[in-house]
């Protein structure tokens, strides 16, 4: 996930699998990262001492702007939302409001709110699922952007002027 102006170090030409009809298996993955990441932040190790007050402070800063942004992801892709990579059928392409600033804001949102999850728990095991999922999410919107850029005859324009996860960064 590590980029270099602009481009990720993993590209797009690997074939990623769709995991069902409308990407079904991806959700599902997704569902099971998310449980490990919780209960990785409720279970422990945990660490103490300076380094807790810090990153609880952090954390507690990171979880409503990654809430933040999933929640204007939902409300920007309205009629549009699904659960599943595959994007709705008569749908079109939307790049106003958040979608302005990234292309998966619900996804890069997540990753957000799961490190900010992991800091604010003082938990190494759950900030290791953050980043696992921040993969993750990387691999499912190229899937996703497949399927999009098949559906939209302007989303390959749209992609290369917006980030793709986080807003300003990726």
């Amino acid at each position: 996930m590590i980029s270099t102006k602009g481009r990720s170090l993993i590209t797009n030409r690997v074939h990623l699998p769709d995991l069902g009809q409308r990407g079904e298996g991806w959700v599902v993955l997704q569902f099971l990262l998310f449980v490990a990441i919780i209960g990785a932040g409720l279970l422990g190790p945990f660490w103490s001492g300076p380094a807790r007050s810090v990153g609880a402070i952090a954390g507690l800063a990171l979880i409503p702007f990654g809430v933040g942004l999933v929640t204007a992801g939902i409300l920007g892709l309205r009629r549009q939302l699904t659960a599943y990579p595959r994007p709705v059928p008569g749908g079109r392409l939307i790049e106003d409001g958040v979608f302005g600033l990234v292309r998966h804001p619900m996804y890069g949102g997540a990753v957000v709110a799961a490190l900010g999850w992991g800091l604010a728990m003082a938990s190494p095991m759950a900030l290791a699922g953050a980043v696992v999922l921040a993969v993750f999410f990387d691999l499912k919107s190229r899937r996703e952007e497949t399927w999009l850029a098949e559906q939209f005859a302007g989303y390959r324009a749209y992609r290369r002027r917006t980030r793709r996860l986080i807003p300003w960064l990726y």
